[in-house]
């Protein structure tokens, strides 16, 4: 395309032209306003729409895509001008300003940036994962000839240091001579703030089977410190070269950034129309909508209508609230599924991952405790240290959908805690103190310790994961490949009309509108508990604490551990995101009674004393039920009286059994495997062959 060659100072009196004539569609002055606050709070960066540009004047539009540097400097000027005009005390106190512009209309994916696009002003979208602390770059040298003791800044004009090293001059422009030394003077040259950041494809943006590519982002000024690993970025900025040979032919594309703009957490992925707006509220008029939604989430697997309603549930999530002292309430919904091998949990957890606005998806297998959360990573060039986000970071604002949980080390197990619970990534290595956000729901899936589900054993001793984990899940469910010769027929029948009839097992609901759909509820639908579900949640919380009563002891007093507010408040969360599921504004006693039923489906489930029958939060909280916990405390102070408290004598075990059975009346083989569960807990620890002490 044949372009008209502008003038510099073309550029600088048509842009200052369309800042002070510039009006938005109230009639207002949009520039000269944004000048005035730009002035008020001490700036010096002037955000510049680049559509309100291309509408005044498309050929200067065209000129800031195809020569950014010169119409920076250029545009920077015009702003100087109009300040030093109408602020000429500010204009004095400050002498640089830039055009920061956003909203280019084309964004270059990542993988697509290239030698084409050198020196041009481009826009790209990703996630931030890498990140170096904030370092200080010379932008003019100060030097000092020792011959002459002429003193002058360099590069001369409007030029900037370049590269990583000083070029130092070879003629003094003072005298006029080479030779001698010219003397770096660091304290009268010339620093900006700078920083270096890496920004990868977003999961979403990544083909098939291929690896995310990322590019380097240079921040300089007020851009440093404006994004941190994990944060979701769209980015305008001049594509630059960096050497990476000695031999000076072989060079490596980064950003140099003009603008930096935070996504918001949901909406920025998904674009949702006017015309889908109308199309997602029609379908909110709907009575039986939860149930189309609900059957939309992996039509093609038979069954698993609770499963697939709490991922419906995860997917919109509860209301987050921040409390006036500063502390944050999670709104989001972290659910665990335990099963059997070939029960469809991990195409429950593709399906949902293709749902969900945001998600990342990982296993258990090929998962770190790094790759879950942070790593700070040295630079192999540079031997700087820096952070990288892992996939609960990279999640946030989304779902964490992790497979194969079971098979996690436990040293990586437990640096989940932090994020689901408060939220948060806190990393302190190397030198590098941090606290990220993660501000993610968790979908996992396991397999049982000995791969299929005993139900004559508890569920904690069904599954190889800690109490302290398990605690944490709002919704935890077993799902067991039952024999059932009824059941196994329908099974069939549906397995293999899904193989024949594709057309038939189509989503209710199609796949881009339901995401939609679950990114509008998100964002736009807080509901309210109303007084009659407050009301029904609080009955179902005392009658279900009151109920622990009547298993206590009359010998020691002790009772099961009852629900607590943790279960209180994943109750609050399954109520709210019930309503919106249903985009309602208050939810109900109907909302209410669906979170209750799931809530005891769950304890039934997993939460139940075999021995006595009776629901006991226990199971869950510390992964022992009551009798057994009662029982550890019996042999425990049996031990300490065997001993005399002396932790230089130990008790044998069958004097300990002994003791017990006659102080219990529980039978021996419980006693036994409950002692050899102390022992491997750390509870207790052998002195001696047969002979053991407590730990205390």
């Amino acid at each position: 395309m044949t372009e008209e060659i502008l003038e510099p100072l073309d550029i600088a009196t048509r842009f200052k032209e369309f800042l002070e004539r510039f009006r938005d569609h109230e009639g207002n002055l949009k520039y000269m306003d944004r000048i005035r606050r730009m002035v008020d709070y001490e700036g010096f960066s002037l955000i510049i729409e680049f559509g309100d540009l291309y509408r005044f004047d498309p050929e200067l539009a065209m000129r800031a895509l195809e020569e950014p540097r010169e119409f920076i400097r250029e545009a920077g000027e015009a702003i100087y001008e109009i300040v030093k005009r109408d602020y000429p005390e500010y204009a004095e106190k400050r002498r640089e300003f830039i055009p920061r512009f956003v909203g280019l209309f084309e964004t270059v994916k990542i993988r697509e940036v290239g030698s084409e696009h050198v020196g041009k002003l481009v826009q790209v979208e990703g996630i931030v994962t890498r990140m170096q602390p904030r370092a200080t770059r010379m932008l003019k040298a100060y030097f000092r000839h020792d011959k002459c003791g002429g003193e002058f800044y360099w590069p001369p004009g409007d030029d900037e240091v370049l590269g990583e090293r000083v070029e130092r001059p070879s003629i003094c422009p003072v005298c006029g001579e080479g030779g001698g030394k010219f003397i770096l003077v660091r304290e009268r040259s010339v620093f900006i703030d700078w920083q270096k950041i890496v920004v990868q494809e977003r999961p979403e943006d990544v083909p098939g089977g291929q690896i995310p590519r990322s590019i380097e982002v240079h921040l300089t000024r007020d851009l440093v410190e404006t994004a941190r690993p994990g944060d979701r970025v769209k980015i305008a900025g001049i594509v630059s070269l960096e050497q990476l040979s000695s031999t000076g032919t072989l060079f490596g594309l980064y950003i140099d950034a003009n603008s930096v703009k935070l996504s918001e957490k949901i909406l920025e992925e998904v674009s949702i129309t006017k015309e889908d707006e109308e199309r997602i509220l029609d379908l909110a008029r709907d009575p039986w909508i939860r149930e189309r939604i609900v059957a939309s989430i992996a039509p093609a697997i038979y069954g698993h209508w609770d499963l697939k309603l709490a991922i419906a549930l995860l997917l919109v999530g509860g209301v987050p609230k921040q409390r006036p002292d500063g502390t944050r309430v999670r709104g989001d919904i972290h659910v665990l599924f335990i099963g059997d091998p070939g029960v469809a949990k991990s195409q429950l957890l593709q399906s949902a991952a293709q749902i969900a606005p945001r998600a990342v998806f990982t296993t258990g297998k090929g998962s770190t405790a790094a790759g879950l959360t942070a790593a700070v990573i040295r630079d192999a060039k540079t031997g700087e240290y820096y952070l990288e986000a892992g996939a609960l970071v990279l999640a946030d604002g989304g779902v964490a959908i992790i497979d194969e949980f079971d098979k996690m080390s436990k040293n990586d197990r437990a640096v989940i805690h932090e994020a689901m619970e408060q939220q948060t990534v806190s990393i302190a290595k190397a030198g590098i103190k941090a606290t990220l956000s993660a501000r993610t729901s968790v979908l996992a899936a396991g397999n049982p310790k000995y791969g299929y589900y005993d139900p004559t054993k508890s569920f904690i001793d069904n599954v190889d994961l800690p109490a302290p984990i398990i605690s944490r899940f709002d919704l935890i469910f077993i799902v067991r490949d039952v024999i059932s010769r009824d059941r196994d027929k329908m099974l069939a029948r549906y397995v293999l009309e899904t193989h024949t009839n594709l057309e038939r097992f189509k989503p209710d609901i199609e796949p881009e509108l339901l995401r939609k759909y679950i990114a509008y509820a998100r964002k736009y639908v807080k509901p309210r508990l109303t007084p009659q579900a407050k009301r029904l949640l609080e009955d179902f919380f005392v009658e279900m604490r009151s109920s622990v009563l009547q298993q206590a002891s009359q010998e020691t007093g002790q009772v099961p551990v009852p629900i607590t507010t943790r279960q209180l408040e994943a109750l609050v969360r399954l109520t709210e995101a019930h309503a919106k599921l249903a985009l309602k504004s208050e939810a109900t006693e109907e909302d209410a009674m669906a979170a209750i039923r799931l809530m005891v489906t769950m304890l039934s489930s997993i939460g139940v004393d075999l021995e006595t029958g009776a629901i006991d939060v226990g199971m869950i909280m510390t992964g022992a039920s009551f009798h057994t916990r009662k029982l550890m405390s019996v042999i425990n102070d049996v031990i300490k009286r065997i001993t005399g408290g002396e932790s230089s004598q130990c008790a044998k075990v069958e004097t300990v059994i002994q003791e017990v059975v006659k102080a219990t009346k529980a039978p021996r083989d419980r006693v036994e495997r409950t002692i050899q569960r102390m022992l491997q807990d750390g509870m207790l620890y052998e002195r001696r062959s047969g002979c053991v002490q407590t730990v205390d």
